[in-house]
């Protein structure tokens, strides 16, 4: 009997059908909205919903107290390596080495999360101000007339200084901020009421994993992978089964 090995692997491959309509019309809204926006975005929603940050659960297991305290002995081997740094690399190195490395990064993947559950990615340059991501939240939120602020956390920390570029800032190659209207307890009735982000841009949530789906390169359904036929009967026929030919040298 023969077994077809590569049988199995097809039956395990996933194939992902989707509309070439809607793949299309896909690749049209997200262009449109980078090109409204002035920047990638992308809208998803996150499992389960919560109004605030996440918090450290209880029941992981903490280190003592003594744990963090810095002894002489972390001051005095710090003092060393940073001394021995210093004498090893002059000004200029260390800020070819910095230098270098800011130039690797290409891309900055901000996510700011609102209270209603869902979660807005843009991709900035590393070299682009804090303020560019306020000003791209002015455009996608529902209410931009109501201040508002994102912070950091934990601790909470609200970003103050938009000035900074996302690499001074340490966002870099991505970061989490979370987002809150700068309105006194009880004002904010009507801001928390609706989404936070506009019709349009909801509607964006999903189109990219329409899209990731689709890889390049992926065999289609009426395709299948190119395979060896399987040797006949006769091919596997013992090599006992040919005629035996007796040489001329051997005498009986």
């Amino acid at each position: 009997m023969i077994i077809d090995s590569v049988a199995p692997a097809i039956k395990r491959q996933r194939f992902t059908t989707v509309d070439p309509m809607d793949l299309e019309s896909a690749k049209v809204k997200l262009a449109a909205a980078k090109e409204k926006f002035g920047c990638e975005i992308r809208v998803f929603e996150t499992a389960s919903a919560s109004s605030a940050p996440p918090e450290v659960s209880s029941n992981v297991s903490e280190e003592p107290e003594d744990f963090y305290e810095f002894t002489p002995e972390d001051y005095y081997r710090l003092l060393g390596t940073k001394k021995e740094e210093k004498h090893l690399k002059t000004k200029k190195i260390r800020e070819a080495e910095e230098a270098a490395r800011r130039a690797r990064m290409t891309k900055a993947v901000i996510r700011v999360r609102f209270p209603d559950n869902y979660i807005l990615e843009a991709t900035f340059h590393p070299s682009e101000k804090i303020q560019s991501l306020l000003d791209l939240l002015m455009k996608v939120i529902a209410h931009p007339e109501l201040p508002f602020y994102i912070y950091t956390t934990p601790p909470k920390k609200q970003i103050k200084d938009v000035s900074q570029d996302f690499y001074s800032a340490g966002f870099i190659p991505g970061a989490v901020v979370y987002f809150s209207y700068d309105l006194p307890k009880g004002d904010d009735g009507a801001a928390a009421s609706g989404s936070y982000l506009q019709e349009e841009v909801l509607s964006l949530q999903g189109l990219d994993s329409m899209i990731e789906k689709v890889e390049p390169g992926e065999p289609s359904r009426d395709e299948s992978p190119a395979r060896n036929p399987p040797a006949s009967v006769e091919d596997q026929k013992p090599a006992a089964d040919k005629k035996k030919i007796k040489p001329k040298w051997l005498k009986l």
